[in-house]
C-alpha cells in the first residue's frame, strides 16, 4: 500500500512537471526569435499563412513570389502585424533568380536559418488534356524550384552546423491521384529529394523536414489551372478543397508545419484523410490503384476526346457557372481565399 502511494505521488509529480514545462514553454514567448525564415511562394495561400506563423514565433521573414502586386499586399499585411519582413520578387524555377534572391537576403540579414520550399502550381485535368509543357511547368516550379533554393542555402547551413529545410510536398507524392498527374509527378520528385537529403545530412546539425499535406482550405482552387471539361473539373476539385472534414484549414496546417519545423520532424502528414490514404496505400498498393481507377471511371469527368487547349484559372471557370448552391458550398473556401490574399493575378505565383 505504501509503495502504491509512493508510485502515485511520483506519477503526480511527473505529470505536474510535464504540465509546468508545457505552460512555461507557452509563456516563454517566441521560440525562433531572431531567426531568418525564407518562404517561397509566400504572397498568398499556405505560404502567406506560414509567413504569419513564423513571424509570430519571432522570425524575421523573407517572402518571395513572381507577382509584385500580390507580394506588396502580403508585405503590408505582415508589417501591419509587427513582423520584420523583406519582400523580394523571385521566380524559383529560374536558377539565376534564386541566386540573386539569396544574395539580397545575405546583404541584409547575413544568412537564412529556415528555408521553406512552398512555391507550387496546381493543374487539374485528364491526362489527354495535358501537354509536355504542363509537366515541364510543374517540374520547374515544384522540383527545380525546391532544388535551387536548397542548394543555395545548404553549404552555409552545413558550415555553421545549424539550419532547417522544410519541403512542402503533397499526399499526391505518396498516392498519385487521377486528373492531377503532373502535380503528383513533381511533388513525388520533391519528396524523394527531401527524404534523401535528410539521410545525407543526418548528424550534421541540419534538419530536413518533409511536409505531406492533404487537401487544405487555402482558396487555392481559385488559382488552380483547369483543363479538359473545365467546369466539371472545377466542381469536383473545388469541393474537395473547401468542404470541412475533407480539407484542413490553412491556419491549422501552418501551425502544425511550424511545430514540425521546431521539433525537426522527419515527416509530417497533415489531415486525417491524408494519413489514412497514405497508410492504406502502404498496406494495399494494388487495391488502392484499382479503387482510384474506379473513381476515375465513375466519378471524375471523362477525358475522351479532350483538347489540349490553354487552361483557365478557377476564378475564371467559376464566373461561367452561376450556381447559388455551389457558391454556398464554397463559403469556407472563399473566406479562406479572402484571408490569404487569393486575388486575380497577372503572372502566377
Amino acid at each position: 500500500m505504501k509503495n502504491q502511494k509512493i508510485a502515485f505521488a511520483a506519477a503526480g509529480l511527473v505529470a505536474a512537471g510535464i504540465v509546468s514545462a508545457v505552460v512555461s514553454r507557452r509563456r516563454s514567448g517566441p521560440r525562433l526569435a531572431g531567426q531568418v525564415a525564407l518562404i517561397t511562394g509566400s504572397s498568398r495561400g499556405l505560404g502567406f499563412q506560414l509567413a504569419r506563423e513564423f513571424a509570430r514565433e519571432g522570425c524575421r521573414v523573407v517572402i518571395c513570389a513572381r507577382d509584385g502586386l500580390e507580394l506588396e499586399r502580403a508585405r503590408q499585411d505582415l508589417a501591419g502585424r509587427g513582423a520584420e519582413v523583406l519582400a523580394l520578387l523571385c521566380d524559383v524555377s529560374n536558377r539565376a533568380d534564386v541566386e540573386r534572391l539569396f544574395e539580397r537576403v545575405r546583404s541584409q540579414w547575413d544568412s537564412v536559418d529556415i528555408l521553406v520550399n512552398n512555391a507550387g502550381v496546381i493543374q487539374v485535368g485528364p491526362i489527354e488534356s495535358m501537354r509536355v509543357e504542363d509537366f515541364e511547368q510543374t517540374m520547374a516550379i515544384m522540383f527545380w524550384g525546391t532544388l535551387y533554393p536548397t542548394l543555395a542555402v545548404l553549404p552555409e547551413m552545413l558550415e555553421r552546423k545549424s539550419g532547417r529545410i522544410v519541403n512542402i510536398t503533397s499526399i499526391g507524392a505518396k498516392v498519385s491521384v487521377p486528373h492531377l498527374v503532373p502535380y503528383s509527378c513533381a511533388k513525388s520528385a520533391a519528396l524523394a529529394l527531401s527524404e534523401g537529403l535528410r539521410a545525407e545530412v543526418a548528424g550534421k546539425g541540419v534538419y530536413v523536414i518533409s511536409i505531406v499535406p492533404g487537401l487544405m482550405r487555402t482558396g487555392s482552387y481559385q488559382q488552380a489551372l483547369f483543363k479538359g471539361k473545365q467546369q466539371d473539373e472545377y466542381e469536383w476539385f473545388s469541393l474537395g478543397a473547401t468542404l470541412p472534414g475533407i480539407s484542413m484549414s490553412a491556419e491549422r496546417a501552418a501551425r502544425q508545419i511550424v511545430e514540425a519545423t521546431i521539433r525537426g520532424d522527419a515527416e509530417r502528414i497533415l489531415s486525417t484523410p491524408a494519413n489514412l490514404l497514405a497508410r492504406f496505400k502502404g498496406l494495399f498498393p494494388s487495391l488502392t490503384t484499382k479503387i482510384l481507377a474506379l473513381v476515375n471511371a465513375m466519378v471524375l469527368p471523362e477525358g475522351e476526346g479532350t483538347e489540349q487547349g490553354d487552361p483557365s484559372r478557377g476564378k475564371e471557370v467559376h464566373a461561367g457557372i452561376r450556381s447559388q448552391v455551389l457558391d454556398l458550398i464554397h463559403t469556407l473556401g472563399r473566406l479562406a481565399g479572402e484571408r490569404l490574399n487569393q486575388e486575380p493575378v497577372t503572372s502566377g505565383r
